[in-house]
């Protein structure tokens, strides 16, 4: 079989049948497009042409050309799982990657906000939407949620209306690997939500013209974009980015910040450490243990700047 068919053959099963996210589809196609261009370039077009050797070559050819160390080592996931799939579908007879390695990535601390830029933001927000815009509400309740519930941008802008549950205060939200899980969020988000949904929510919807008048011929999305159809992920990058633009901080500026920023506070305020992994959706422990370290970074710093003898 030709590489460039096995790829969209694997990629097809990957949203078919494991139900991967179509961002996550995409990584992998992009990763398996690299390899396969790589391949042609050894004269290799068939996926049983793929060997060891091969692939150890395309990830140091990748390290010489300045890749960094986290996409190598997704790129080397990517070819494992690729190699699997081929050799498990009797493509191949032998799995090439099964003796992969790839470097280990930099694991950099992520970034959080401290309580107060927190506060300023949504602040500066709810000023916003008390002037009466729709899209200023809808993204005040968009902060809120984000911030009072850690929800991925996939998660968020997937979310239909029925999701909210607003007399529980809780959501139910599709992550990875199309896993379900219902997340709580606070009394402010409720309000935020309660307040774009009767006011924002219908002008955003009346949007798409007078065949799509109503809330309810917007579909079941619940963020809506300025024409009154389903938000995207771009759109609330940007928003976001906007926001943190001209904070102080290293490191990403989109919604994982407040991904982030969420799952330190938890942290910091007592909650265990299992149940931030539950509110998170981490599969593994030792992905939520990261935020430990990040606790005990800015526990550090304000030692360092309040202690006498730091």
């Amino acid at each position: 079989m030709e590489l460039q068919r096995a790829v969209a053959d694997f990629t097809a099963h990957l949203a078919a049948e494991r139900g991967y996210s179509p961002q996550t589809v995409r990584a992998y196609r992009s990763d398996l497009a690299a390899l396969t261009a790589f391949a042609e370039t050894r004269g290799t077009r068939e996926a049983d042409g793929l060997t060891l050797e091969l692939l150890r070559d395309w990830l140091w050819h990748g390290s010489r050309a300045g890749v960094s160390k986290a996409t190598l080592a997704r790129r080397s996931a990517s070819a494992r799982s690729f190699s699997a799939w081929l050799a498990r579908t009797a493509v191949v007879t032998v799995d090439p990657a099964a003796r992969l390695r790839a470097p280990r990535p930099d694991r950099t601390l992520p970034r959080v906000l401290n309580r107060d830029q927190m506060d300023a933001i949504l602040t500066g927000l709810a000023q916003r939407a008390a002037e009466g815009d729709p899209v200023a509400r809808r993204d005040l309740a968009i902060v809120e949620l984000l911030y009072a519930s850690a929800l991925r941008v996939s998660e968020l802008v997937g979310l239909d209306v029925d999701d909210v549950d607003l007399g529980r205060l809780t959501v139910r939200v599709l992550g990875k690997g199309s896993k379900k899980r219902v997340v709580p969020f606070g009394v402010p988000a409720q309000g935020a939500i309660v307040d774009y949904v009767r006011l924002g929510r219908p002008a955003l919807a009346a949007a798409r013209g007078p065949a799509a008048s109503g809330a309810a011929d917007a579909g079941p999305a619940l963020f809506l974009g300025a024409r009154g159809r389903r938000l995207g992920t771009r759109a609330v990058y940007q928003l976001v980015a906007g926001i943190l633009v001209d904070l102080p901080g290293s490191g990403p500026a989109g919604p994982h910040a407040l991904r982030h920023t969420a799952a330190t506070h938890l942290l910091d305020g007592g909650a265990d450490l299992r149940a931030v992994q539950e509110l998170l959706g981490h599969a593994s422990l030792g992905t939520t243990q990261i935020y430990t370290h990040v606790s005990t970074e800015r526990l550090k710093e304000s030692y360092r700047l309040a202690h006498p003898r730091a």
